[in-house]
């Protein structure tokens, strides 16, 4: 089993699966997170907005999705956040996001990190994109894993 498999079990993907749902029931903000082996040699900033791109993020109506990508292998992670955010937002904003994240990760507790995350960027996107009788769910909340299609 390969690091990326074994990052979260099948009920640990279960648990941050139903994050994301609570997680933007209260915003018009999408929310996904991509597990990859590595970024490699590529700037993990660089690769989090490929695969952004490559998982169709940039297509949501209000420009307001947020990606949580990790390279498990090399123990980083990104919180990529699409233009409309970035439009609207202080330079902090996932400040918080970030440290609730890396509090969990550095205890080696994968799960409760992501699903801690996932839901205080659902409180950040609240403030900026409300949930509006309007709002749909247009991406998926599954889990991707593996290697997006580069540039």
């Amino acid at each position: 089993m390969s690091k990326v498999e074994a990052f979260l079990s099948s009920k640990d993907e279960e648990q941050v699966i139903e994050a994301i749902r609570t997680a933007e029931k209260s915003t018009s903000g999408e929310i996904r997170v991509h597990l990859e082996k590595t970024h490699g040699e590529q700037d993990i900033f660089e690769r989090a907005m490929e695969v952004f791109h490559a998982l169709k993020m940039d297509n949501t109506k209000y420009s307001n999705g947020v990606l949580i990508y990790v390279a498990v292998e090399d123990r980083d992670f990104v919180i990529y956040g699409d233009k409309g955010i970035n439009e609207v937002v202080p330079t902090d904003f996932w400040e918080s996001t970030k440290d609730a994240i890396v509090a969990q990760f550095k205890a080696g507790n994968y799960k409760q990190g992501l699903i801690d995350g996932i839901l205080k960027a659902g409180e950040q996107l609240k403030a900026h994109f409300p949930w509006s009788e309007d709002a749909s769910n247009e991406l998926s909340n599954t889990i991707s894993r593996g290697n997006a299609p580069k540039k």
